[in-house]
């Protein structure tokens, strides 16, 4: 586990260094475009991922040093400040704060990076810092394509952040697909992804799993790896789907897909 905590730091660093270039390189007006978000223009998403970077960042100390997890005021309290600033203020508060966290990631020797159990609000029970860490990479990928999707119409996920949240989907996929989207409908499918290349099942059933290639799937679903990864967050709109998505089905479309996966 060590090794996956050890790849999943790496990548949240590669991933914030990309992103605060391009941050450090905005004109005022290009932190009130729309965002990716479809609630946020692009100085929002920035204010989500630093204030996030500071309750990461007081959970992780919280257990390095055997002290109670910061409780919902807590966060109240970060998100209300967040609010309060200015776009600007905004951009060059999500440099420091992403940069803290990340850098205390980092800073992490390997018997820590292995022993340590992060206590997480939103979960029952501690995890691993290759499961935290794991969940801010998913956090920060997506909310860096809110970013940059605003420039750029074909932007895709970072390669370093797929590979590894491919194998992570798994565990909330069940919270974040809407089976009852498809009005009662029930389904199998094989997924193919490239980039890396996979091949795995997704249940639509009365809830929404990720299984075993079925042997007679209803559909099969061909597509890169970051793509599959931005359907199932509610990123899949048919302007930012590429050209190597196909959806082979007499019974599902692209569209059921969507519903099923509204994002959050």
């Amino acid at each position: 586990m060590t090794d996956r905590a050890d790849q999943t730091i790496d990548a949240l660093r590669s991933g914030h260094d990309h992103l605060a270039a391009l941050v450090r390189g905005l004109a005022p007006e290009d932190l009130t475009r729309p965002s990716g978000a479809a609630e946020w223009d692009v100085s929002q998403v920035l204010s989500h991922l630093g204030s996030g970077s500071e309750i990461n960042l007081a959970n992780l100390e919280a257990s390095l040093n055997g002290t109670a997890a910061p409780d919902g005021d807590f966060n109240k309290a970060v998100w209300a400040r967040w609010d309060a600033m200015s776009p600007a203020e905004r951009a060059e508060g999500f440099l420091t704060a992403s940069e803290a966290l990340v850098s205390r990631y980092e800073s992490l020797d390997a018997q820590t990076r292995q022993d340590l159990r992060v206590k997480l609000g939103f979960l029952p029970v501690p995890v691993d810092v290759a499961t935290a860490a794991g969940l801010r990479l998913s956090e920060f990928a997506h909310h860096s394509w809110d970013v940059e999707v605003a420039f750029d119409p074909a932007a895709a996920l970072a390669p370093a952040a797929t590979d590894l949240l491919l194998d992570q989907v798994g565990l909330l996929i069940h919270f974040i697909g809407k089976a009852d989207a498809l009005g009662g409908r029930r389904g199998s499918l094989t997924i193919r992804t490239t980039s890396p290349e996979r091949s795995f099942g997704l249940d639509l059933g009365e809830k929404v799993a990720l299984v075993d290639e079925p042997a007679q799937p209803d559909a099969v679903l061909s597509a890169p790896a970051e793509w599959w990864l931005r359907l199932t967050t509610g990123r899949h709109a048919p302007e930012h789907t590429p050209d190597g998505v196909t959806l082979t089905s007499q019974t599902l479309t692209l569209d059921d897909l969507r519903r099923v996966f509204p994002g959050f």
